[in-house]
């Protein structure tokens, strides 16, 4: 119960399931009789569905209300536009209701479904619920009701079920629909051909299932795939239901692909949508062991190929030969796969004879610079290198050369790769070569292990840059001649860096 106001009626939210009167509660039924007042809301032709729902309980000595909506449709001559010509009549109906609340009346407002879940009676609700005593009597939602239909379990687990309203711009369900396990899109009707899209796009539109008017006269349920566009109503959602029981094929003779997904710095928080969704749709992941480990439980199924960091190539060839099987594999690497890692390795491997038909996805993710730079402030705000100082893979006075030429042209450095335990001497020896070139005031930010349990982001200067605290897990970011650092006095006074966007006239 909400506000309550002197000797006043009571107002309930009714929720009435979603079309059998079979499948309203008792407590529905109760407030029904109870009520003085019988509100609902209808459309220009007065019909009600939700008056229909209820009509075998509803009295012909109680009051009725028709709540009749201006407009069925994002076109009017109001002032105010669409939302002003609602927020008009939603002022006007809850007036209304004042007026029989204030004579001392019960009103229940009919809702299908559940009364505040995308229902019209939540409207009612924010602007008389803290001023009369309220009652809110909760009813099967639509997507129980699809669910039950289906005959499919909606999620399992720890799956995440979203609820996504199906007028959001494509691009937004489409991220939405990928990054999720389960999910309903509401709303269907004319926005059904930009969900289809979303889902295909998605990469779920083999799983989506249709449903129309659920325990409604005229229901459907089928594969939302094979559904005509032209017949589909508003009474109808889309369901991803949930994938634990869905068997992944040992082989596809079409369908493989290799995708390869930057993680971010450290898991899940730093997924892209569109990452995310890769990751969900695929048969087999294989990377890195210790980038593997950053993959949350996706869905049961799935095989995971775990490897030592130092195996690009066959890693590499061993997607490529999954998807030449019909499989779907994502290829997971740390931070963006482009930068120093997985895409250039799958990319060399996939340009050779066996694998030309094989297709490569690319998916972009947050690399450590950005990462990095992001938590100090805005030290990468101009223009910067990025450089890796592991010399594995290229000789050290191929490193060396380009340090002096970036740190000549008085770019910031974005260090990557700066130490291991078999490499201990390369970042004394860049600082010996970026101070040639650079003041020892210049800011450095030493980032460790950003986005994880242990991230530590300090911002000193070159001089005291110290080599034996920098491993593996560093990114080290030098400023340039302009990059300033500043103690801020809010929070905990940390210090801020950053580069300014306009640099000095000669």
């Amino acid at each position: 119960m909400t506000g309550m106001t002197g000797m006043s009626g009571k107002l309930y939210g009714v929720g009435l399931g979603p079309g059998d009167p079979n499948l309203m509660t008792v407590a529905a039924v109760k407030a029904i009789a109870g009520a003085d007042v019988i509100a609902y809301h209808c459309a220009r032709h007065g019909r009600s569905i939700a008056r229909s729902i209820a009509a075998e309980h509803i009295r012909e000595d109680q009051i009725e209300e028709r709540l009749m909506y201006p407009l069925t449709v994002e076109t009017t001559d109001h002032p105010g536009g669409y939302r002003g010509a609602l927020n008009d009549f939603y002022e006007e109906a809850s007036a209304r209701l004042a007026a029989h609340l204030d004579a001392g009346r019960t009103v229940a407002v009919l809702a299908e479904g559940d009364p505040l879940f995308y229902g019209s009676y939540q409207h009612m609700h924010k602007r008389l619920a803290h001023r009369y005593d309220t009652e809110v009597i909760p009813g099967v939602t639509s997507v129980s009701a699809a669910a039950a239909r289906l005959g499919e379990p909606l999620c399992e687990a720890e799956e995440v079920l979203t609820i996504i309203p199906g007028t959001l711009p494509e691009d937004e369900l489409t991220a939405r629909l990928a990054a999720t396990d389960s999910a309903v899109v509401m709303k269907l009707g004319r926005t059904f051909p930009t969900v289809r899209r979303a889902l295909e796009r998605a990469g779920r539109l083999e799983d989506a299932r249709y449903v129309e008017r659920a325990f409604m006269a005229g229901e459907r349920t089928e594969a939302l795939a094979s559904v005509d566009a032209s017949t589909v109503p508003y009474f109808s959602v889309a369901v991803l239901p949930s994938r634990i029981d869905a068997e992944v094929p040992e082989e596809r003779e079409t369908g493989g692909e290799v995708v390869v997904v930057g993680t971010g710095p450290a898991g899940a928080p730093w997924l892209t949508p569109e990452s995310r969704g890769a990751l969900v749709n695929a048969d087999d992941l294989v990377g890195y062991t210790t980038y593997l480990d950053r993959v949350p439980v996706l869905r049961p199924g799935q095989r995971r190929h775990g490897s030592d960091n130092k195996v690009e190539s066959e890693r590499a060839e061993f997607a490529l030969d999954l998807a030449r099987r019909g499989r779907r594999v994502a290829v997971v690497s740390g931070g963006d796969p482009g930068v120093f890692a997985m895409a250039t390795a799958v990319l060399e491997v996939a340009s050779q004879d066996p694998y030309l038909d094989v297709p490569v996805r690319v998916l972009p993710g947050v690399t450590a610079a950005n990462a990095a730079a992001a938590k100090a402030g805005a030290p990468l705000g101009h223009d910067y290198a990025t450089i890796s100082l592991s010399d594995r893979l290229k000789p050290w006075e191929v490193i060396a050369q380009r340090l002096a030429s970036a740190a000549a042209a008085d770019l910031v450095l974005a260090l990557y790769n700066p130490g291991s335990r078999s490499r201990t001497w390369q970042v004394a020896k860049a600082r010996e070569l970026l101070l040639e070139h650079r003041a020892p005031d210049t800011p450095v930010v030493v980032a460790r292990d950003v986005g994880g349990p242990e991230e530590s982001v300090r911002v000193l200067p070159l001089a005291d840059l110290d080599p034996t605290e920098v491993d593996m897990r560093t990114l080290l970011l030098i400023g340039s001649s302009q990059t300033q650092a500043v103690r801020r006095g809010d929070g905990d006074g940390r210090v801020v860096a950053w580069t300014p966007r306009r640099y000095p006239e000669a």
